[in-house]
């Protein structure tokens, strides 16, 4: 056992350091591959840990050893070449203990069970560093709990193979606040869920094939920036949270029945600016938010490109301010169900690919607003279940008709009175413009 320490008059000694070594390097005589080797006893190691300093860095030889336990504040350093085995049962790694360092670790192999949350790594403590680990074959990647100011980096889960909805979340943040969760890919888990959660960043990542790519609940003031979410049931969504921003994200295929890039359910003061939210049933899906009296929601400079519908309001709600944004592509750009109007909301600079106007004084805005108009034949607005049957060439020809030639006058779903028809550079540099009086 290689043992680095930070403060030598406070070592361990010497003659028990030598004899653990000696016990361990003994054991880890194996000749077969990583897979295949035998998991040995980590009793020592754990002896080790019990013993240490704070800030003592242990290394323990290469090799593949039983589940572990992390109560000091030390460094624990695989180096790339230890494996952790749950073998089947309980969490493989915990954290109890402020200010610990878990590195170059691989952690396979925990229990089934959902109610005990086995992962690779629990978490039960604050100060944390958790960064270039291997987690895989476990249900949870990692389980927060009333556990802060963590940094989590350069991980890399891959989730259980089995039924998704039985599979346990890349990351799971329970009362947990603070926490910084970066350049990380979570593959095949069930969501990245925060739930009463608070100030936490997550920034960076790549999560694919899963239910939710990050699911906040009921939390507040979180960040998500700059993170590929891709190949989910649902991107994003927001559940009776308030105060969070969703920024620079990559959001595409998500693939499940309702097929959501970015959903918001009762959440207010939330901000969603310059993400690319495309390929989706629904761009962005918006249900009574924002909902707190007063609050508003800022949704400017985003792509929402290729979708089946751009934005959809499950009911003629208020207080959402799109400053722009481009829409194209999408087979509808805007979609009310239940009937009503989305003119409670701010439309204002956005680009729409379905503008007919003209811009001839040359200043990139179009001379007469775009206005968008909903037909009493898009029964599918006002009939859910017909959703279904949406795209099919029998409504889309209805749709067409309607259009053609509408059998009652169209209602006004919304106007935007300063579409923007300027080229792509500027109408970047203006998509985070205030919307006008």
């Amino acid at each position: 056992m290689r043992i680095q320490m930070r403060n030598l008059s406070n070592s361990i000694p010497v003659a028990l350091i030598a004899l653990a070594a000696v016990g361990l390097m003994a054991a880890a005589v194996v000749a077969a591959p990583p897979r295949s080797e035998p998991v040995m006893d980590s009793s020592l190691i754990q002896a080790l840990i019990n013993m240490a300093q704070p800030g003592q860095e242990i290394v323990p030889p290469p090799g593949r050893y039983r589940r572990i336990k992390v109560t000091k504040p030390i460094i624990l350093d695989g180096k790339g070449k230890v494996t952790f085995d749950g073998e089947g049962e309980g969490s493989v790694l915990w954290i109890e203990t402020d200010g610990a360092t878990i590195r170059n670790l691989h952690l396979v192999n925990s229990g089934s069970s959902h109610p005990d949350q086995d992962a690779g790594i629990q978490v039960r403590g604050s100060g944390n560093v958790i960064e270039d680990n291997v987690i895989e074959d476990v249900l949870f990647g990692l389980a927060l709990e009333r556990s802060d100011r963590n940094i989590v980096r350069r991980n890399h889960y891959q989730g259980r193979p089995i039924n998704i909805q039985r599979r346990g979340d890349g990351v799971k943040l329970w009362y947990s606040n603070d926490n910084v969760i970066t350049d990380n890919v979570f593959e095949g888990g069930r969501d990245i869920v925060f739930w009463y959660a608070n100030g936490n960043i997550f920034k960076g990542n790549r999560q694919s094939h899963g239910r939710y790519g990050l699911h906040l609940m009921k939390a507040a003031d979180n960040v998500a920036e700059d993170n590929l979410f891709i190949d989910n049931m649902t991107g994003i969504s927001m559940m009776y949270d308030s105060g969070d921003i969703i920024r620079n994200n990559y959001v595409a295929k998500a693939n499940g029945a309702v097929g959501t890039c970015l959903s918001l359910k009762e959440s207010s003061d939330v901000v969603i600016e310059n993400n690319d939210l495309m390929y989706c049933a629904s761009g962005i899906a918006i249900d009574v938010a924002p909902y707190e009296p007063g609050s508003k929601n800022p949704i400017k400079g985003n792509r929402i490109a290729f979708n089946d519908i751009g934005v959809s309001f499950l009911n003629d709600w208020k207080d959402s301010i799109f400053t722009g944004n481009l829409f194209t592509g999408n087979i509808t750009e805007v979609a009310i169900y239940g009937g009503g109007s989305a003119k409670r909301n701010v439309w204002d600079g956005n680009r729409w690919e379905d503008y007919q106007g003209f811009d001839r004084n040359g200043d990139g805005i179009g001379d007469k607003p775009h206005r968008l108009y909903g037909y009493a034949g898009r029964v599918w607005m006002d009939v859910p279940n017909t959703k279904f049957f949406k795209g099919t060439p029998l409504l889309e020809v209805l749709d067409f008709l309607d259009r053609l030639a509408p059998f009652s006058e169209p209602v006004l779903l919304l106007e935007d009175k300063h579409p923007h028809l300027g080229s792509d550079k500027a109408f970047k540099a203006g998509s985070n413009l205030e919307p006008k009086s």
